[in-house]
């Protein structure tokens, strides 16, 4: 194939549409993640807003009862961020298999 003129416009024109559809899909990606994030971080915003008016009420006599309280919500937090991971990392681990499988008897 002869690179004329016309041929070198065509492939420039292909370029930029495909770059326009891959930014106009990334961005709708992330118009979807974002809303997801804020649904996430009013939720944790209103929790870290509770934990903030609890400190508020601390004084000497009853420091020890908040602070165990904070730290077990904070624990709750955590271990089931950690179960998320865990089952996330089972369902990818699984789904590895299963393609793995399907690759195996397509061959």
């Amino acid at each position: 194939m002869k690179l004329t003129a016309k041929n070198l416009k065509i492939i420039l024109l292909l370029v930029l549409v495909g770059f326009g559809i891959g930014i106009y899909l990334q961005d709708k990606e992330h118009q979807k993640s974002t809303a997801h994030a804020w649904k996430a971080n009013r939720y944790n915003l209103a929790r870290f807003n509770k934990i903030t008016e609890y400190t508020k009420q601390m004084n000497a006599a009853n420091w020890k009862v908040m602070q165990d309280s904070i730290n077990s919500q904070l624990d709750t937090v955590m271990i089931l961020r950690f179960r998320r991971e865990v089952d996330s990392i089972k369902t990818s681990k699984s789904q590895n298999t299963a393609e793995l499988a399907g690759d195996v008897v397509n061959k």
